[in-house]
């Protein structure tokens, strides 16, 4: 079983809240302050009974939008399409809520206005069943009227009669949901314009987040050169290498000697001629790990066999230099040396649902016992590296198999460098 370390893996951008409430309560209190203005320049009043229910218009937009915001932060590291898509649905509904709030709280200050507007001008205002706004006018008791006329009014001996006029006719069909519509519209665009000043508040956000991606990616690049550089010089290696070197002249074996200087000096050319803060195409990472093992197997010329399994479309792929050497290493390490028998180690390259996956395998007895399953410098150096390189995008987990030990890359397909 693979064990994957999950322990230090970044968290995503989030926007503060601070930020985002900010954002909320501005926008909903530059509405009431614009709407409220309008209504003064309509020659409306300024008093209390509209302006607690445009307060409480505003504070279920306040709610809403907080509700629109917890939806949409959950697609924060989503693509800008979908962000946008998102925002587009998610407002349609709210709008529409804010829009119905607005019509059933101002409805009975509509009614004021209309009794207002009969009683300057001394006439009646009333609905009839059918829901037309009927105007009633009275005719002053010294006007005398027709027969023909007569049927127009209404009222008897008694009273005055009175003009009967159909201010305006009740909505029907699709007319009775336009004033809804319109005030949903005008919501829609007002949560439209919040939901943009929220993605570009966490575009900023992101971008920062990407800046100190690159400082930590710089910082952890150096850091690698050294860490780095201690590899390519490993005191135990270069000492069981320096031994073996040893042995092989005094034994006379002067060809095999000469095999394993030429096999270091290849390795040691290859890997101190890379920029370790640079990526490289996988086959030249290949390529200098062969350098490494054909070492190893002047020392274990009977037990180590490799092999390379690089498919040709992904030998441009670019991977961070040298992050192949520790679980090579590892493998040799703990695969190959504390054994008499063969042991194979298979360096492969794979593309899995768009990403570039690297194992490590060999068939050896794998970690001994106690080891934290190889996440010790080793494999620590490299989930630094990647990890500061990519961020969320990469992983590395390594375990115990059933025939062995595996370690395993999983990084984002690149086949071109990053400028």
């Amino acid at each position: 079983m693979i064990a994957t370390d999950t322990s230090s893996q970044p968290k995503a951008v989030r926007l503060p809240f601070r930020y985002v409430a900010g954002s909320i309560l501005g926008l909903w209190a530059v509405y009431f302050l614009l709407i409220t203005a309008r209504g003064q320049l309509m020659g409306m009043e300024l008093d209390a009974d509209l302006l607690w229910r445009r307060g409480a218009v505003c504070l279920v937009g306040i709610a809403l939008t907080f509700v629109m915001w917890i939806i949409l932060r959950l697609f924060d590291n989503a693509k800008t399409w979908l962000k946008i898509v998102v925002a587009l649905i998610i407002a349609l509904p709210a709008a529409v809520m804010i829009a119905q709030v607005n019509q059933t709280l101002f409805a009975a200050v509509e009614d004021k206005m209309y009794k207002k507007f009969a009683d300057e001008r001394g006439v009646s205002l009333r609905r009839d069943e059918a829901g037309n706004l009927l105007v009633e006018i009275p005719q002053p008791r010294d006007w005398r009227v027709t027969e023909d006329e007569e049927a127009a009014t209404e009222g008897g001996e008694d009273q005055p009669p009175v003009y009967t006029f159909t201010l305006e006719k009740a909505k029907e069909g699709y007319a009775r949901w336009l004033p809804l519509v319109d005030a949903a519209l005008s919501r829609y665009y007002l949560l439209l314009t919040w939901a943009a000043l929220y993605l570009a508040m966490l575009a900023g956000a992101l971008a920062r987040a990407a800046e100190r991606r690159g400082e930590r990616f710089r910082t952890a690049a150096k850091a690698a050169e050294l860490r780095s550089l201690r590899y390519q010089v490993n005191p135990h290696f270069l000492f069981n290498t320096l031994n073996s070197l040893s042995s092989l002249v005094m034994t006379g074996k002067s060809e095999r000697a000469e095999e394993m200087i030429q096999a270091m000096s290849n390795f040691y050319r290859h890997s101190l001629a890379d920029d370790t803060t640079a990526d490289v195409p996988l086959v030249d990472e290949f390529e200098l790990q062969k350098h490494y093992l054909d070492i190893e197997k002047l020392r274990f010329p009977e037990r180590l066999k490799v092999e390379f399994i690089l498919p040709r479309q992904l030998e441009s792929c670019r991977v961070p230099g040298m992050i192949l050497q520790p679980l090579i290493e590892n493998a040799v390490k703990y695969g190959v040396a504390p054994v008499s028998r063969p042991v194979r180690i298979t360096i492969s390259a794979d593309e899995e649902f768009d990403r570039l996956v690297i194992r490590v395998a060999d068939d050896g007895p794998g970690v001994p016992k106690g080891t934290r399953h190889g996440f010790g410098i080793g494999l620590a150096n490299v989930k630094d590296r990647i990890e500061a390189r990519f961020g969320r995008d990469a992983a590395i987990a390594a375990g115990p198999v059933e025939d062995g030990y595996v370690s395993e890359l999983r990084l984002p397909l690149q086949r071109k460098a990053e400028h």
